[in-house]
């Protein structure tokens, strides 16, 4: 199971509106985890073998953002596919071996 997340607190009062320091509070849960993930500028992915392993996770992350704010924002989006493992890497070798087999093709 893969999930993309993006947790940020509001309501903080920084005058920047910057919520780095959230933020690197919930992927240090994720990084303590063990599960394979990836964090990029705007989410993190991690990759499981169950919902409640994966979600367990979410859950103690969004609950390190709480001290950050008056709310908590959380947005999901996860792919189920029960049985395949390795795929925050694999689907994305996939893609570039289908980008690499395109050559300069532009449709």
């Amino acid at each position: 199971m893969l999930v993309a997340f993006s947790v940020a607190p509001s309501g903080d009062g920084r005058a920047d509106g910057s919520v780095h320091d959230a933020v690197a509070a919930a992927v240090a849960v994720v990084r303590a985890s063990g599960l394979a993930h990836r964090t990029t500028s705007m989410f993190t992915e991690i990759e499981g073998p169950d919902w409640d392993t994966v979600m367990a996770v979410v859950k103690s992350a969004t609950e390190a953002v709480l001290p950050f704010g008056s709310r908590v924002s959380l947005v999901l989006k996860a792919d189920i596919r029960p049985g395949y493992e390795g795929e925050i890497d694999g689907k994305i070798a996939r893609l570039e071996k289908a980008i690499d087999e395109r050559g300069d093709r532009v449709s």
